[in-house]
């Protein structure tokens, strides 16, 4: 195996891993907010069944790897470039707390790296439009009418029980309903970072195109998403739990169940769908399903700004590393250099104001008050 085909898989799997950490509020924001689960065993439970997810499809990875872009076109050193771009986009997003797409930033990334080293032919376009652009708009939207109509049933049909009863009924329920979302995460979120390393063993020669991810690819890309899921991405579990609107258990079952349903639908269509955005879609539902429930609009505003900037700003920092990459050995040592700098840097910044397990559920008091419209 070449040096750099070897490095590209590194740099794929820290890709998964940040992908894990900044995505473990998807599955467990709600449950940890409404304490259905206690902090650390939700991150465990998310860890165990995102690696059981990567084993269920492999369709996404075959999205990736045979449908976004010409891989008789592109190099390793291409892909490599595109990584760095999605794992600073990641990292940067989570320092501020932002639930932003690991999946967008990932094929921001490839297409930036892609079109500036074999051009605009080398990009599919109609398989971008059909199956990346489209779902991001259409998945979010589903999901959070889906999960509106469930919190409105659920309030309705328990209108007359006993209040303790119910919210012990939903907890119970949040535990499976969590874990399904976990499970579904891993299946779709994991498979990207597997058509990522197919496609590079494809341009390498090492696979034939259109080959599905050797078992080996979907063991390591299963555990790097474990890994970084059991770590807790503590900042952006904050802001879906917390800061969006404060949800009750019905409000978080319909929410996890809502999302669930969308992911799993799009991972066996092919979708590389971003399960932040399906997420938060639901939880935005959620939030106007419940009677006099205070949703913030304006962090709504804020998530949606970086969803629109997050697939083009990738792009833009995959192109410029993979034109610098492309120069040759000395121009992927200083990409690799650069780019490990800045992800330290960010993360030195991160330790000034930690946040862990213990003070997750802690928003400051101006945030709890209310920020838009009562609905």
């Amino acid at each position: 195996m070449d040096v750099i085909v070897l490095v590209v898989i590194i740099t794929a799997l820290f890709f998964d891993f940040t992908n894990g950490f900044h995505d473990t509020a998807n599955a467990m924001a709600t449950s940890i907010a409404t304490g259905a689960l206690k902090p650390r065993v939700a991150v465990a439970i998310s860890g165990v069944l995102n690696l059981a997810g990567a084993f269920l499809s492999v369709t996404v990875a075959k999205t990736i790897s045979s449908g976004l872009v010409d891989d008789t076109k592109i190099t390793p050193v291409v892909i490599f470039g595109g990584l760095i771009g999605a794992i600073l986009w990641n990292l940067l997003t989570w320092l501020v707390g932002l639930p932003s797409s690991s999946s967008y930033a990932l094929v921001g990334g490839l297409i930036g790296a892609t079109w500036v080293a074999a051009g605009g032919d080398a990009v599919h376009f109609a398989s971008v439009l059909s199956k990346i652009l489209v779902p991001m708009v259409l998945a979010p939207v589903v999901a959070g009418v889906v999960a509106l109509v469930g919190t409105y049933l659920a309030y309705r049909i328990t209108a007359g029980a006993d209040r303790d009863a119910v919210g012990r009924g939903f907890k119970a329920g949040q535990v499976i309903s969590a874990s399904m979302v976990s499970l579904a995460h891993g299946t779709n979120d994991a498979q990207k970072t597997m058509g990522v390393i197919t496609l590079t063993l494809i341009t390498a020669g090492m696979l034939r195109a259109g080959s599905a991810p050797p078992f080996w690819v979907i063991l390591m890309a299963g555990l790097a998403i474990a890994l970084g899921t059991y770590l807790g991405g503590w900042r952006i579990i904050r802001t879906l739990g917390k800061r969006v609107t404060e949800i009750e258990t019905p409000q978080g079952f319909a929410a996890e169940t809502a999302s669930t349903g969308v992911i799993l639908v799009s991972a066996q269509l092919g979708f590389p769908l971003s399960t932040t955005m399906v997420v938060s879609g639901a939880i935005f539902g959620v939030g106007t399903g419940r009677r006099l429930a205070s949703v913030r609009w304006g962090l709504a505003g804020q998530m949606l700004t970086a969803w629109l900037l997050t697939l083009p700003s990738a792009a833009i920092v995959g192109a410029l590393a993979a034109r610098v990459a492309q120069t040759g050995t000395t121009g992927t040592v200083v990409v690799g250099v650069v780019g490990t700098a800045i992800a330290g840097g960010i993360y030195a910044l991160s330790r000034r104001q930690p946040v862990g397990p213990n003070n997750v559920n802690d928003v400051p008091a101006r945030r709890l008050q209310p920020a838009g419209a009562q609905v």
